[in-house]
Formats: C-alpha cells, structure tokens, sequence
C-alpha cells in the first residue's frame, strides 16, 4: 500500500514536473516573440530617424554648397567686371601711347634734320680748321704732328723737373719731420720712464756675526757644506774672509735658496744633513710661491690682465735673471713702459704693446730645455699659453728671427735696445770689452784709404779718418755705409754703433 502510494505519488509529480516545463517553455516561446516584435519595432523606427537624419544632413550640406557656389559666381562675376575694367584702361592707354608716339617721330625727325644741319656745319668748319692748319705749316716749316711732339715734349720735361724739385721738397719735409717726431717720442718715452739700474753679479755674500759659525756650517770632515752644496747646487766658499761666507753660482734661484736656507739654519742653530734638506726643501717651495706673487704684482702694476698662470710664473722668475748684468723683471717692466708711452704717442694699441714688452723675455726663463733662440721659445710660450697674434709677433721678432707682421713689433725692438744701452744698464767683462773695441777699430782699418780709426762712446761710435786723396766724398759715403753693414753682419753688440768718415783736407803755407 506504501509503495503503491509512493510510486503514485513519484509519478505524479514527474507528469506535474512535465506540464510545468511545457508550461515555462510555451511562456518562453511567447516571451521571444515578444521580445523579437519589440525589437523589429524599435529597428525600423531607429532606421526612419537615421533615414530622416541623412535626409536633413543631405539638405543642409545641399544648401551650403549652394551658397558656396553662389559665392564663387560673384566672385567670378567681380573678376570679371576687373578684367573689363582693366581692358578698358589699356585700351586708352594704347591710344594715348599712339598718340605720344606720333609726338616722339615728329621730334625725331625734326632733330635728323637739325643734325644734317649741323653736319654740314662741322664738315664746313673742318674744312676750315685744314685750311688753317695747312697755312701754320707753311709759316712755321713743321707738321701738325711735329709741332705737337715738340709741345709735348716740352710740356714733359717741364712737369718732370716741376715734379722732381716739388717731389725732393716733400722728401726733405717729411724726413726732418719725422726725424723730430721720432726723436721727441724716443726722448718723451726714455724720460717718463726713467728708471735705476743695478748690475747683478754672479755671486752672493751671507754675512755672519763670528767666524765660528763656519765651522758649523763646514760641520765634521765637511759634510754639512758638502749637504748644503748637493741640495742647492751652490758652490759655497768659505774662506780667510772675516764674517762671511760666499755663495757662487750663474743661476740666481738656487743662490737665492741657498742664503735663505742658511740664514735659516744659523737663526735655529740646528745644523746637520737631514735638517739642511729639510730646510732647502721648504726655503725652495716658499721661493716658488714668492716667484708666483711677484709675477702677479707685476701684471696688476702694469695693469695687464687675463695672464696665464703659467706666464705669470715666467714673469716672476725674471726677478731671479739677469741679462749682462741687467735684472731681466726690472728690464721687462721698463720695456713694457716704453712700448705703452711710445704706443701711445703713435696711436697704436697701448695695452698690447705693454703686454708684449713684458713678455718679450720669456724664453730666457722656460723651464724647457731648447736650442731655439729665446725669442723664437719665447713666441711659441706666448702662442701656447693664449696670447693674440700681434702680442706673439712682437715677441718672435724682437731680435730679427722672423718678420715683422704688425706695429707694434718694431716697437718692442726698440725698446728693448733702449732699455739695454742706457749707460750702466749692463755689464760686460772687460777683456771682451777692449776685445770688441779693438775689433771695431780693425774692422775698419782694413779698408782702402784708411789711415785711423777710433772706437769713442763706449763702443757707440766709430770714427773713421781717411786719406783725402784716395777717398772721394761720394766714395766717403759709401765706405760708411760698408762699414756699418760689415759690423752689422760681422760683430753683436748691444744698442747700436754710428760710424762716423772724416775725410780733411788742409793745405799748409808759411810766410817768411
């Protein structure tokens, strides 16, 4: 009975559960088509709104373009209506222009017959311009050409000596006023920087108190002076002298380290080969850094600026050179001062011409081991440091090695030559001093129709005394002249040298 039950039971529900799904999907069924009707419905009114769209955009592009081409058209229509205009203008132009032409002919042809007119005129005069010619000649013998020939002849000769007497005046002029404005210049530059000089020797003394301290500079069997002298390079010479010891060497540096370095050591009493090397070391750095402050005070002295450090080094270790004697920093300072005034004085570039005197000196002072003149080392620092062309010149061509490519090159020759010859500027040993004289005096000695020769002036000048029999005064003027260019190829010396030729000739009586 239960299973009875339950079996009807199972069944009715599978039967219900069949009708509920055939239900739901004739429900679904419906749904779809619904859903499918809405959709179609809502399409085709999308497709009439996107129709009625199309259509309004249709006519409103439709309606642009219409106006468009009505501007265009008016537009055409005013081009048109222009070009018409514009016809119209050269239509009367080219009538007026017909006209004018018509004026312009009759112009021509009036002046064609004016200028048969005068035609016939000229040929008339032509004639009569022969008619006259042809009675010259017969009145005066000579052709129309040989009367010019001669008249031009005439006319040359006189313009060349006009010429030649106008052109000897202008020469003479220009000689005597450069003469006295070179002169004034040279004079205005020596006395604005007039300056002292000083010659420097080759040797240094380092006074002392007692001579027992040289002993203890000399130290056990020698080996404090034999230390002082590996570390500087200095021959010291200790010797029966009372209260001093003599440094001696050619390089001033190294004398100048080896008397601080002593006075130093005899200040602190401590005097032994480690304590020497430790002194001359740090006396050699302080020196280097006193080097570099002097080449600047010197570049702000002179108002020379943007150096290199390099050349300012230079510049300093000029305190520490000499030149004959000469302090090379006192000289360059001098020959900056005379190219600034001279420069000035001749309205060149001042500042360049200070720079390039300071300079010129340089390659006495490289560090680089060379065999180019110090001129030409010179040049080549200044280039490689940054210095202008016309300051590099003027250093190169200072004493002649290259040529001189701007204004102010002669003038830092000159300048320099003025700063070595002043009297006392340099020294000179005496042997080769009486050895130049005597060489000048023979040089010219050795000419034809010479009978003295004197070297006066320190070697300045050269007068020469000849025969006035043997030596004409043109051929006097020549032997000057070959003697000058024989000493300037032949011999150096500082500054330059005048020759003077006294050709005398007396003619002696007596009346008894």
């Amino acid at each position: 009975m239960d299973i009875m039950t339950i079996v009807v039971g199972v069944a009715g529900v599978i039967i219900g559960a069949g009708l509920a799904y055939l239900l739901y999907t004739k429900l679904l069924q419906k749904r779809a088509e619904v859903i499918v009707e809405e959709a179609e419905e809502k399409g085709e009114t999308i497709k009439q709104q996107k129709l009625l769209q199309a259509k309004e955009k249709f006519l409103a592009l439709k309606e642009e373009h219409s106006k468009e081409i009505k501007k265009k058209n008016r537009e055409l229509q005013s081009a048109k209506d222009k070009v018409k205009s514009k016809e119209a203008q050269l239509s009367k132009q080219i009538e007026s222009n017909k006209r004018k032409q018509q004026e312009v002919d009759k112009i021509k042809q009036n002046l064609d017959n004016q200028l048969q007119v005068v035609s016939k005129k000229q040929s008339d005069l032509e004639k009569s311009h022969q008619k006259s010619v042809a009675l010259l000649e017969d009145i005066s013998g000579l052709s129309a050409d040989d009367a010019k020939k001669a008249l031009m002849e005439e006319l040359k000769e006189e313009a060349r000596s006009m010429a030649s007497v106008q052109v000897q005046e202008i020469l003479d002029e220009a000689k005597l006023k450069a003469n006295q404005d070179a002169k004034r210049i040279v004079i205005q530059s020596i006395q604005r920087v007039a300056t002292e000089h000083a010659i420097e020797n080759s040797v240094s003394v380092f006074n002392i108190e007692n001579d027992d301290i040289k002993g203890r500079i000399i130290g056990r069997e020698g080996r404090n002076i034999r230390a002082l002298e590996a570390a500087t390079g200095v021959e010291i010479i200790v010797d029966d002298t009372p209260e001093a010891i003599i440094l001696s060497c050619f390089d001033p540096v190294r004398r100048e380290v080896a008397r601080l370095a002593m006075h130093q050591l005899v200040s602190d009493g401590r005097i032994h080969p480690a304590r020497i090397e430790e002194v001359v070391n740090k006396t050699r750095k302080n020196i280097e850094e006193e080097i570099m402050e002097v080449g600047k005070r010197a570049a702000i002295d002179l108002g020379i600026h943007n150096l290199n450090s390099a050349l300012i080094r230079m510049v300093g270790r000029m305190k520490y050179r000499s030149s004959y004697g000469q302090n090379l920093l006192k000289h360059s300072r001098e020959v900056a001062n005379l190219c600034a005034v001279m420069a000035a004085e001749l309205g060149l570039d001042a500042k360049a011409a200070k720079r390039a005197g300071l300079l010129h000196d340089i390659g006495k002072v490289s560090d680089e081991e060379s065999e180019l003149p110090h001129a030409i080392l010179g040049m080549k620092l200044a280039e490689k440091y940054g210095e202008k062309k016309d300051v590099c010149n003027a250093i190169g061509a200072h004493h002649d090695e290259i040529e001189m490519t701007t204004l102010i090159s002669p003038i830092i020759q000159v300048c320099d030559a003025i700063s070595g010859a002043r009297p006392g500027a340099r020294r000179e040993v005496v042997e080769s001093y009486i050895q130049r004289l005597k060489d000048l005096e023979n040089l010219a000695l050795e000419y034809d129709g010479v009978t003295k020769s004197y070297a006066i002036q320190a070697g300045r000048e050269l007068r020469v005394i000849v025969e006035s029999e043997k030596v004409s005064d043109e051929r006097a003027d020549q032997l000057s002249f070959d003697i000058s260019q024989k000493i300037q190829n032949e011999m150096t010396y500082p500054g330059q040298v005048k020759i003077t030729v006294i050709r005398e000739k007396r003619s002696v009586n007596y009346a008894r």
